[in-house]
């Protein structure tokens, strides 16, 4: 089969548009003669709340809680696979808004030191809460919001 050069000169540029078009889209939208592909970089609020909530995770906590969020030792719980952190919500919230006090048991494990409260907004709290609940094997499908974290009183 012989191709003319025009002809060869649109097989690639549909295929490179193929290309192009399939690795930055993740939506078909039908019309009544051909589907187009529309790029869709949108994220959902919980991504965006995520994304924003690992800056302050790494501005605030990490040097404690570490990057891996095992935490350090004795001294401070790990928040990776936290039990304390999945079962007490209201709590987890209180301690990131307000500080935290006195002994608490996670995994098992007692730690008692002293958390300062940081100064957070009421979004940067649940920012980072929506970070910590769906970052290493933690998986939370209830997002955080500010309303919530705003409902929490000292």
């Amino acid at each position: 089969m012989i191709l003319s050069k025009t002809t060869l000169a649109l097989l690639v540029m549909a295929s490179t548009a193929f290309t192009f078009l399939s690795r930055h889209t993740t939506t078909t939208v039908t019309t009544d003669y051909i589907p187009f592909l529309v790029k869709t970089d949108q994220q959902t609020d919980l991504q965006k709340s995520i994304a924003a909530g690992k800056e302050v995770y790494a501005d605030f906590c990490m040097q404690c809680h570490q990057a891996t969020g095992k935490g350090s030792g004795t001294s401070f719980p790990p928040l990776d696979g936290s039990d304390w952190l999945k079962n007490k919500r209201t709590e987890s919230i209180h301690a990131v808004k307000y500080g935290q006090k006195g002994a608490i048991t996670v995994n098992g494990k007692k730690f008692n030191s002293m958390m300062p409260s940081m100064g957070l907004s009421d979004e940067e709290v649940a920012d980072v809460m929506n970070y910590i609940m769906n970052s290493w094997t933690n998986k939370q499908s209830k997002m955080v919001t500010a309303k919530e974290v705003a409902l929490v009183k000292k």
